[in-house]
């Protein structure tokens, strides 16, 4: 605990500070040979393990060992991380250890930033065992004075000395790939498209914009538009081709073309009854939150098919294993994103999963709208062959119990790290105590009670 900073004069904070970086590194190395140790539990693939089970995954680089590839899974909700980030940080720990021990004992003597040894095991992983020494020595040789910034280049020239046959062919690789991306959306709505094409395309590409552009300018409703918001927009204008050519042929009203676009519109009890104002904000699927002028702008050139009213309080159920499609529509409208604690993914491409094993012999109706979850197809693994409890709860909520006995709670606020008695609790025979965690619960994460 940091003393009351009012009493502190300058040099006490910065002395103070200083005794702080030590701590924080300190417990990033402690976090790493943590990692390192769950590691070297999971070293070796088990003498019960059946088809489609766990297998030895190479995490890390040549000379690096490998780790059950489904334990790391447990390791990500322990860390309160995503499986990949699990991963990540496993073959980071094991290349300095085993790749880069010089580097590595520095970061355990606290003269160097984690941050930074990690992302030059992450840069190394494609050189060989031997090929790697000499990125360690250069890097051990830096590390403890030079800027990241100075590290990392340090780090990159030496990666191409160490191997230069395999990084003129990964250049000559790079020069044959060509891609256009998209960025995350940001907070206004907005992304970028990035794209990687020949020299000349590229050159005409910016020619047909600032034709479009110039000619946008000429319109009545793009007078206020400076040059960059014009080539903005005419960007934007090569998704509907036929107006584009319609434009640039000198046609007074470009042609309208039409995409199909789905439109769900979700409504709560509260806003059926007019408890309260709605803000208008629209989830686009792949583009993020929209308010209900940018949902008009975006639907603007698009043939609208609005859904039948979909009742997703109502539960329906199968006599049969698998999830008909209308019973996922259900599914996924219900969870936006991988039901799996801690996961990012979004639901749409995911697996539909029965939390609670189905029975072929069972009851009829096992199969429900308000039982089934997506999850990604790792920890649907992970799932199926570790033992790994999931239980629904009667309002939607599913609790989850891990092999080693760590539990979370997922709902439509998220994860939500609980013990093992609040665990119980949800679960108990009472119905009063369910109803109380449930509503001390929701009070806590500021979900509608």
């Amino acid at each position: 605990m940091l003393p009351a900073t009012a009493d502190l004069d300058a040099g006490d904070t910065l002395s103070l500070l200083e005794a702080v970086v030590r701590r924080r590194r300190q417990a990033e190395v402690d976090d790493l040979l943590l990692v390192l140790h769950y590691a070297d539990l999971h070293s070796a693939i088990p003498a019960d393990t059946g088809p489609g089970g766990e297998t030895l995954g190479d995490l890390g680089g040549d000379g690096s060992p490998g780790v059950q590839e489904l334990a790391v899974v447990e390791l990500g909700i322990a860390r309160q991380v995503h499986t990949v980030s699990a991963r990540r940080v496993v073959a980071d720990a094991l290349d300095l250890r085993h790749r880069l021990p010089h580097t590595w004992d520095l970061v355990r003597d606290l003269q160097a930033e984690v941050w930074v040894a990690r992302r030059v095991a992450g840069m190394a992983r494609r050189l060989s065992y031997e090929a790697v020494a000499l990125v360690d020595r250069a890097v051990a040789d830096a590390i403890t004075g030079q800027s990241p910034g100075r590290v990392l280049d340090l780090a990159a020239a030496k990666i191409i000395e160490a191997d230069q046959a395999a990084h003129d062919a990964r250049v000559e690789a790079e020069r044959r790939r060509r891609f256009v991306a998209l960025t995350r959306i940001d907070a206004t709505g907005l992304r970028s498209v990035i794209a990687r094409v020949a020299a000349g395309d590229a050159a005409g590409v910016h020619a047909t914009l600032q034709q479009v552009a110039d000619l946008l300018a000429t319109r009545e409703e793009y007078t206020a538009m400076g040059a960059d918001e014009l080539r903005a927009e005419a960007f934007a204008w090569l998704a509907r081709p036929h107006d584009v050519t319609a434009l640039l042929a000198g046609e007074a009203e470009p042609r309208r073309t039409l995409r199909t676009s789905v439109l769900y519109v979700h409504l709560s009890e509260a806003a059926l009854a007019g408890a309260h104002a709605t803000a208008g904000v629209a989830r686009v699927e792949g583009l993020g939150p929209h308010s209900l002028a940018q949902l008009i702008t975006l639907l603007g050139h698009d043939r609208v098919i609005v859904k039948p009213v979909i009742d997703l309080n109502e539960q329906v159920s199968v006599h049969a294993y698998e999830h008909p499609e209308a019973m996922k529509e259900r599914i996924r409208l219900r969870w936006t994103g991988d039901a799996f604690p801690h996961a990012t993914a979004d639901s749409h491409h995911l697996d539909i999963d029965h939390p609670v094993s189905y029975d072929p012999t069972g009851p009829p109706g096992q199969t429900t709208s308000h039982t089934g979850q997506p999850l990604s197809r790792t920890p649907h693994r992970a799932k199926t062959h570790l033992g790994y409890a999931c239980t629904p709860t009667g309002t939607g909520e599913m609790l989850w119990r891990t092999p080693h006995g760590l539990y979370r709670l997922v709902d439509a606020t998220g994860t939500h790290t609980i013990d093992a008695a609040e665990h119980d609790a949800w679960l108990c025979d009472q119905a009063l105590d369910r109803a109380l965690v449930r509503l001390t619960h929701r009070l806590r994460t500021g979900a509608p009670v």
